[in-house]
């Protein structure tokens, strides 16, 4: 029998985000602090058992692909094969998170799908087992199955939950492009001149409500690549600080920009301006 579900799935920003170090096996640790925000891909996914497993993607977007390279395939392809499980698979991905933009909606998707087949197929996958499948398919998965507001260290795989931010608005602007996450690491410089955030302090002011804390205190070390050749980056930022945001940072390797605002009519004020230089330009 035939069994549907929806989804949705957020986009994150990251509240502050340092790359500590590179490790041997060419990845980086990181200590990056990951909020979910309320911007969804929506997912509508049906399972049916049948013999033979067959998976088939839609969407109604172009910027996104519906074979393989999809992480949504990754994710089906992975969990049949840990459950032991064979049928068909049908995805249809509604985007509303933009691409490339560093919101993480690509891994959003993916752990979606894992959540949602796992709730189809009557749960024969633990909390434990998901996330082990998770951390196969991309370092920011692990992160949406659960969701909120946590630390991640190593490469992003380990997480510890943190309170969520309260009784604030979030903007988010993208420019007309986006940028490529290897390009971005590829091109990282970490020596003793490189601006670190000082991430404990970032996590007491989010433990203590403490905006200004946090805003003395974060910072996006994956700007020092960026900025000079997209000035985009920083203008949008002034643009949001011009119009009362707490503080603005890249969220991940870009292209989009966020600004964490006390006041939504300020927020509105910013979004404003904004979609005259984006059309991407999101209240969240």
């Amino acid at each position: 029998m035939k069994k549907s579900l929806k989804i949705k799935c957020p986009a994150k920003i990251n509240l502050s985000l340092d790359v500590v170090n590179r490790r041997e096996d060419g990845y980086h640790n990181l200590e990056m602090i990951m909020h979910t925000v309320k911007l969804f891909d929506i997912l509508d996914i049906s399972f049916e058992s049948v013999p033979e497993n067959k998976l088939t993607i839609s969407t109604d977007s172009g910027f996104i692909p519906t074979d393989d390279r999809n992480l949504c395939a990754k994710a089906t392809r992975l969990f049949l094969e840990k459950a032991n499980i064979t049928g068909k698979v049908e995805i249809c991905i509604k985007k509303n998170i933009p691409v490339g933009a560093g919101l993480g909606g690509g891994s959003s998707d993916a752990a979606g799908t894992l959540l949602a087949l796992n709730k189809l197929t009557l749960n024969p996958l633990s909390s434990k087992e998901l996330s082990n499948l998770a951390a196969k398919i991309g370092a920011d998965v692990p992160f949406f199955l659960y969701g909120g507001c946590m630390l991640a260290t190593g490469i992003g795989e380990i997480l510890s939950p943190l309170p969520t931010l309260k009784n604030v608005t979030i903007l988010i602007a993208k420019p007309k492009y986006g940028i490529s996450t290897p390009f971005v690491y590829k091109n990282l410089l970490l020596d003793e001149k490189t601006p670190h955030p000082d991430t404990k302090s970032v996590i007491e002011g989010i433990k203590t409500g403490n905006l200004e804390l946090i805003a003395k205190s974060c910072k996006n070390v994956l700007e020092t690549v960026v900025v000079d050749k997209y000035p985009e980056i920083n203008q949008y930022k002034e643009i949001m600080k011009k119009h009362g945001a707490v503080y603005s940072l890249m969220s991940g390797s870009g292209s989009s920009v966020f600004g964490v605002f006390m006041d939504k009519v300020l927020a509105g004020s910013a979004a404003k301006e904004l979609k005259k230089l984006t059309r991407q330009v999101y209240l969240a």
